[in-house]
């Protein structure tokens, strides 16, 4: 099994897409995130079944897509660090991934 860590970015980046959502409806709001949310537990079963971010092109860094968001993480070991969350119609967060 592998433990699901969220960073404090992907954390920010879910608590937006609620607030956002929640100005025209609270209900969809949470809705969404809840959704979001419950998709990471896939992860925790099935680490590399995301696919590779095309963007990078790197194995260690996946995603999953859900509805219009992508749920981007990193697989270290037994650990899957969730990097961040946000629409993709938005640009990559090519930022994130400066080394």
């Amino acid at each position: 099994m592998t433990v699901v860590r969220w960073t404090e970015q992907a954390v920010q980046d879910l608590q937006a897409i609620r607030e956002f959502i929640e100005r025209d409806s609270p209900r969809y709001g949470r809705l969404v995130a809840e959704r979001l949310f419950d998709a990471t537990s896939r992860i925790e079963g099935f680490p590399g079944s995301g696919r590779m971010v095309p963007e990078l092109g790197r194995e260690d860094v996946r995603e999953l897509i859900v509805g219009d968001y992508r749920i981007v993480y990193r697989l270290e070991a037994d650990l899957a660090v969730l990097l961040t969350l946000y629409r993709s119609s938005m640009l990559f967060p090519y930022r994130l991934f400066d080394e």
